[in-house]
């Protein structure tokens, strides 16, 4: 498997600084938050584009995925969401990356609902995904935080071009095993983020294997599933800005994550 982290974890770092600290680190890609306070957002020209790929083909590291912030079920019409959609599909397929992560964003809408517009809109991208070389990916998250949940969806969508992201602490926080979460996600899965927290009700970010998240039953259940995708670390430092800085932990948390894969083998 190939580990990367995402830049949730050093908000506002140029993708220059971001390139050469995974590769310092010993990391294999990096998954970039696009949003309009980061350097990376949609607002961006084509040349600066341009650029953001060479830094990180210059330094060695993958792009994996563009983490966009759009809510396929979000309540209201059709149209503006799947234009956010597709502004952020081409921005992936501008940087090389292969993946384009978005939410759900039900609120408290019945599943059904959701689930179907959710679906709708998410079909209605999928062939612009699929020409422009980009996954679209639902993670598990908000209104749909198990494996099962994001399953139902998919499901209905029905196209390659549509996947998952496994975000461990979502599933597990809904009361779903690891084994069971890889099992409905396996046909789907794009990448799976990594991360750890003191218990339920603490959800502050910690290093990699000092809190309470069955990561290694994630790992060991997609070693033996054979699956050689990969492992991303979703440090949370912006949204907890009192948690240790990003960079100093990265090597440890490779370490870590390099152990439960030789352990899983």
């Amino acid at each position: 498997m190939k580990l990367a982290f995402s830049t949730l974890g050093v908000p506002g770092m140029p993708l220059a600084e971001v390139a050469g600290l995974a590769a310092r680190t010993g990391y294999h890609g990096v998954e970039l938050r696009a949003h309009p306070e980061e350097p990376l957002n949609p607002g961006m020209e084509l040349s600066e584009r341009v650029d953001a790929a060479e830094q990180f083909k210059d330094a060695g590291v993958e792009i994996l995925a563009v983490a966009g912030y759009t809510e396929a079920a979000a309540p209201g019409a059709d149209e503006p969401v799947l234009a956010e959609l597709r502004e952020l599909l081409t921005l992936a397929r501008d940087l090389g990356a292969p993946y384009l992560r978005v939410f759900p964003g039900g609120g408290d809408q019945p599943a059904e609902e959701t689930d179907t517009v959710a679906a709708r809109r998410l079909a209605a991208v999928a062939p612009d995904a699929s020409d422009l070389g980009v996954r679209l990916l639902l993670e598990t998250h908000d209104s749909h935080p198990r494996g099962v949940d994001v399953a139902r969806v998919l499901g209905l969508v029905g196209h390659i071009a549509v996947g998952a992201v496994w975000d461990v602490l979502h599933p597990w926080r809904g009361g779903e095993e690891p084994v069971a979460t890889h099992a409905v996600l396996a046909p789907h899965l794009g990448y799976v983020q990594v991360k750890d927290i003191a218990s339920a009700e603490e959800p502050a970010p910690l290093p990699l294997g000092e809190g309470v998240l069955p990561l290694a039953e994630c790992v060991e259940a997609l070693s033996r599933a054979g699956w050689d995708g990969w492992l991303s670390w979703e440090y949370e430092k912006r949204w907890f800005p009192q948690a240790p800085e990003l960079p100093g932990l990265l090597e440890p948390a490779r370490d870590h994550l390099s152990w439960l894969l030789a352990q899983s083998a």
